[in-house]
């Protein structure tokens, strides 16, 4: 993916964002990319209402996650995120929800694409990188 597009939606609350590993691939944005209409819409308008208001009440609809990882919800998908400043949320990667509990290694991938964007953000190359 050459042409990387980093803003999902830049809102008056929140810019949200599309996490990419130094590979140049986003999971989330892969992910996204594959869902049929209905499951894009249904995420696109928890992300509109989080980017214009800076918050979704509904817990079934965002929620925590723990460990600062918190997840958009639009059923029965899931994708999983964090807060940066700058007023920034970033979309680390997406999955179908198949329990009811979160599977850890899809909470350590966004764990993972967190301390990495961090460390290439302060490093200053992560919207720089090819």
């Amino acid at each position: 993916m050459a042409n990387k597009e980093y803003i999902l939606y830049n809102g008056e609350a929140f810019a949200i964002e599309w996490y990419y590993a130094p590979n140049g691939r986003s999971a989330a944005r892969e992910y996204y990319d594959g869902l049929n209409n209905r499951h894009k819409e249904k995420f696109l308008a928890l992300v509109l209402t989080m980017g214009r208001t800076g918050k979704i009440l509904n817990r079934q609809k965002f929620n925590a996650e723990g460990d600062g990882i918190y997840a958009f919800k639009p059923q029965p998908d899931r994708f999983l995120c964090f807060f940066y400043t700058g007023r920034k949320i970033i979309v680390t990667n997406g999955f179908q929800k198949k329990t009811q509990k979160l599977p850890r290694s899809e909470k350590d991938r966004a764990l993972s694409a967190r301390q990495d964007y961090t460390n290439r953000v302060e490093e200053e190359c992560y919207y720089d990188d090819n």
